[in-house]
């Protein structure tokens, strides 16, 4: 199997940071999205790679792995198991029809590995080639406001319904992959995966950038001039805001912690930005515009 290097994949060192990670991953996700690259089969395999990738080295314990093991990190618990039996009774062991000779602290994972699991061409004469199955490829449309919540859906894939929880804060465009749900290895090979991609709608009122939030809220000349009190929808719920004398047309405010969840990050949130409109009063009354007149008078 052709070893592929995640830290070359996404342009990063092995010091890589957490963000540097993350800013790799976006960067590369949205220049080879097979939604920009409809036809280009090169562009997809770099997707799924720029994926898997991002899968393992942005958690912390699968990155640990991967750094000692590299290819075969997901077998390192098996191999060190392997290999402290050996140690401890100082002599050779036979795995079916491999042979695991001993190695010192120094040895080869990937030696072991192949011989362990089937992928030398040292095994039994005459065994068949096992093949990993077809990864499938699924999008899944979420409002923003499904977005917003941890929640569960039921896909169903090649007839057969897979349920999976999406955590709050996923993003436009992000891939995440269910390990062995793509197709059916041959003679007993893995499944494939499959990978989804979400598609967040836009949303009627409110715009998303990263973790903040924007919108607009209408307020009358009169709560403009004389401050009050005013009503923002917000994705959580409506909230009450106190206007300022004075304010003027344009003016934006913070609301901190009332923005989009963080991916993964339980109790934090963006900030949500609301723009005030000021809107000019219509079809006055005489007095009214009186009233005006006398206060355009210096």
């Amino acid at each position: 199997m052709e070893f592929v290097d995640y830290y070359k994949i996404l342009g990063i060192d092995k010091s890589a940071s957490d963000s540097d990670i993350k800013s790799a991953y976006r960067k590369l996700a949205r220049k080879y999205h097979p939604d920009l690259n409809p036809n280009d089969k090169e562009a997809h395999k770099k997707f799924q790679h720029i994926n898997e990738a991002n899968e393992v080295l942005s958690d912390p314990e699968k990155r640990k792995k991967y750094d000692k093991y590299g290819k075969d990190w997901e077998h390192g618990e098996e191999y060190e198991k392997a290999r402290q039996q050996q140690q401890s009774r100082q002599q050779q062991y036979n795995y079916g029809d491999y042979n695991f000779a001993g190695s010192d602290d120094d040895g080869n994972f990937s030696d072991f590995f192949s011989s362990m699991f089937g992928r030398s061409e040292g095994g039994r004469k005459g065994k068949q080639a096992k093949f990993r199955g077809e990864d499938y490829n699924a999008e899944l449309r979420l409002t923003l406001t499904q977005a917003y919540t941890t929640h569960q859906q039921t896909l169903t894939v090649n007839g057969k319904k897979i349920r999976i929880t999406i955590p709050a804060g996923v993003e436009n465009g992000q891939v995440i992959k269910l390990k062995g749900h793509g197709g059916a290895g041959l003679n007993g090979g893995p499944a494939g995966d499959l990978y989804i991609t979400f598609v967040i709608e836009e949303h009627p009122t409110i715009k998303r950038s990263g973790n903040d939030l924007y919108t607009t809220l209408d307020i009358d000349l009169y709560t403009a001039v004389l401050g009050g009190e005013v009503t923002v929808d917000t994705l959580s719920g409506k909230v009450k805001l106190k206007v300022s004398p004075e304010t003027q047309n344009g003016t934006k405010i913070r609301l901190k912690g009332k923005g989009f969840p963080v991916y993964k990050q339980e109790g934090q949130f963006g900030d949500l930005y609301v723009t005030y409109t000021v809107k000019i009063p219509t079809n006055l009354t005489e007095r009214q515009k009186e009233l005006f007149r006398e206060l355009a008078t210096p």
